[in-house]
C-alpha cells in the first residue's frame, strides 16, 4: 500500500482542486475577540482610505499620488518633481519597515492591514453572509439550480458589488487626480469628461473582478509579499501557529469523547473538529504548519478558541507564537538579524527627517540660453541671455520677486522689465539678462552666485555660469 505524502499538500495551492480547477472557498463567517479587533482596525483605515483624498491640510490635499502631474502629497506636505529623492527614501524606509514587520511579526500586515484584505473581509464577504447565509446556505445556493431565489440573490449581491467597486473607483481617482476634480467631475456631466468617465468604469470592472470573483487568488497568485516572506521567516518570527506539541500530543489528534481524559490516552488537545479549516479564508489547514495561503487573519485563532472553551480545554492551540516558541519554549526575544533590520530603519529615518527639515520651500533656476554666446555692450559690458525658473511649494502667492548678484558687482535685468509674482503651489518662468563689466571677468567662464529675494527679503540662492571673452581670462 502506498504511504500518503504528509507534505502533499504543498504540492498545490489550498483553492485548487486535484483537476487542477480552482475550488472555491466558503469560509465560515469569524467571531471572536482578534475579529472584533481586526474589525476596530479595520473600519478605522477604511475611514482613512476613503475620506483622505479630501481632507486638506493648509489647502493641501492630505494624501495625493497625481502620477501624471507628477504632483505629491504625503499627509498635507507637497512634494515635486525636484523632490523625487524624497520620495525615492520614503519608498526605501516603507520596504525596510515592512521587511522589518515581517521577520518580527510574519504577515500581520496583510491580515490586519492590506486593503485587499479589508475590502474582502469586512466589506464584501459581510455583505455576502447577509444576503447568502453563512457557509453552509452559501454551498447550497452554489449548488441549486437557477430559481427565482438564485436568480434573485445573485442580482442583489452582484448590484451592490458593483456599486462599491464604484466608490472605491472613485475614491481611487481622486488619489490620482484630486479630490477636488473628482467632486467637479461628479457635479458636473459626464459626458463632458467621457475620458475620465472611461478610466472610472475601467477602475470599477478591475475593483468588481477582484472583490467579486478573484477574491482570495490576489494574495495567493498575484501578490509578490506571499512569495517574499518565506525568505524573510525564521524560527523566532511570530506567526498564527499551530501548537502541534500540545495539539497531537504522543498518539495524536482524535475526536473529542465526553468524561475522556486525554492525557492518561495520550491524545493532544486537538480534537479534529476542522473548524480552523472551515474557518479560513483562504481555504488552508493551519495545522500543516506556515504555508503560502495564510495571510494571518487570526480567523483560526478565534475559533479554536471557542472550541477549546466549550470542551474544557486551555486556549491558545492556535495562538501568535514562534517555531521555537512551540518546538522549545523559548520566549521572544530580539535576534542579531532583526537588531540589522532596526538599524537600517532608524538611519534611514533619520535620514528622511533631515532631508524633510533642509527642504526648500522656494526652488530656484537659472539656465543659459542654449546656443547662446556672450554679448559686447557700451562701456565695457559683457552681457548673457538666461531663462529661470522658481518654484513655490508653500500655499501663499510669494509677491514682489526680484534676483540680484551677490557674488559679483553686476545688473539683473528681466525681460519682463518688472518684478513678478509667484502663485501658490505653482512656479514662474522667463528671460532674463546679466551684464556684467569686464573688470569683474577673470576668465572665460565664472560661477555666479544669485540671490532670488522677495521684496529685500532672500527667500533662495543659486548658481549659474557666465561666458566671457578668453581675452579676459
Amino acid at each position: 500500500m502506498e504511504i500518503p505524502n504528509k507534505e502533499s499538500f504543498r504540492d498545490s495551492i489550498g483553492t485548487m482542486n486535484s483537476d487542477g480547477k480552482r475550488s472555491w472557498v466558503f469560509p465560515k463567517k469569524p467571531s471572536g475577540r482578534f475579529y472584533k479587533y481586526r474589525s476596530y482596525v479595520s473600519y478605522f483605515l477604511l475611514i482613512f482610505f476613503l475620506f483622505s483624498p479630501f481632507l486638506k491640510i493648509k489647502g493641501n490635499q492630505f494624501l495625493l499620488f497625481n502620477v501624471l502631474e507628477r504632483k505629491f502629497n504625503i499627509f498635507g506636505f507637497q512634494f515635486w518633481p525636484q523632490d523625487f529623492y524624497l520620495l525615492v527614501i520614503s519608498m526605501i524606509v516603507g520596504v525596510v519597515f515592512i521587511i522589518l514587520f515581517t521577520v518580527v511579526f510574519g504577515r500581520i500586515f496583510c491580515g490586519w492591514i492590506c486593503p485587499q484584505t479589508i475590502f474582502l473581509e469586512m466589506v464584501f464577504r459581510k455583505i455576502e453572509h447577509l444576503i447568502d447565509g453563512n457557509r453552509g446556505k452559501q454551498i447550497r445556493l452554489s449548488k441549486q439550480p437557477w430559481n427565482a431565489e438564485k436568480i434573485r440573490k445573485r442580482i442583489l449581491k452582484w448590484s451592490i458589488f458593483f456599486i462599491i467597486s464604484f466608490i472605491i473607483a472613485n475614491v481611487f481617482l481622486a488619489y490620482l487626480i484630486g479630490g477636488d476634480t473628482v467632486i467637479g467631475f461628479i457635479k458636473g456631466n459626464p459626458l463632458d469628461n467621457i475620458r475620465t468617465l472611461i478610466s472610472l468604469m475601467i477602475f470599477t470592472c478591475v475593483f468588481y473582478f477582484v472583490f467579486a470573483w478573484f477574491r482570495e487568488q490576489v494574495c495567493i497568485i498575484a501578490c509578490p509579499y506571499g512569495r517574499l516572506q518565506g525568505v524573510l521567516l525564521d524560527n523566532k518570527t511570530i506567526n498564527v501557529a499551530y501548537d502541534y506539541k500540545r495539539g497531537e500530543g504522543e498518539n495524536g489528534r482524535a475526536k473529542f469523547r465526553k468524561n475522556e481524559d486525554r492525557t492518561v490516552a495520550g491524545k493532544g488537545d486537538c480534537i479534529d473538529c476542522k473548524q480552523c479549516v472551515v474557518v479560513c479564508p483562504t481555504g488552508i489547514d493551519i495545522r500543516n504548519g506556515t504555508q503560502l495561503e495564510c495571510i494571518n487573519c487570526t480567523a483560526c485563532i478565534d475559533e479554536c478558541d471557542h472550541m477549546m472553551e466549550n470542551i474544557g480545554l486551555p486556549k491558545g492551540l492556535i495562538r501568535y507564537a514562534s517555531e521555537d516558541n512551540i518546538a522549545k519554549k523559548k520566549t521572544f526575544k530580539f535576534s542579531a538579524r532583526m537588531k540589522s533590520y532596526s538599524a537600517v530603519l532608524f538611519i534611514l529615518l533619520g535620514i528622511l527627517i533631515g532631508m524633510l527639515f533642509l527642504r526648500n520651500e522656494v526652488e530656484a533656476n537659472i539656465l543659459r540660453l542654449p546656443g547662446q554666446l556672450y554679448e559686447h555692450k557700451e562701456n565695457n559690458i559683457i552681457s548673457n541671455v538666461y531663462t529661470y525658473k522658481v518654484i513655490n511649494k508653500t500655499i501663499k502667492d510669494i509677491q514682489d520677486v526680484n534676483y540680484k548678484i551677490l557674488s559679483h558687482t553686476g545688473k539683473i535685468k528681466l525681460v519682463s522689465n518688472h518684478n513678478f509674482i509667484i502663485p501658490k503651489q505653482s512656479l514662474a518662468e522667463g528671460t532674463l539678462f546679466i551684464e556684467l563689466n569686464t573688470s569683474a571677468i577673470k576668465k572665460d567662464k565664472i560661477k555666479l552666485e544669485i540671490g532670488v529675494f522677495s521684496g529685500t527679503r532672500l527667500i533662495e540662492t543659486t548658481f549659474t555660469n557666465f561666458l566671457g571673452p578668453r581675452s579676459y581670462r
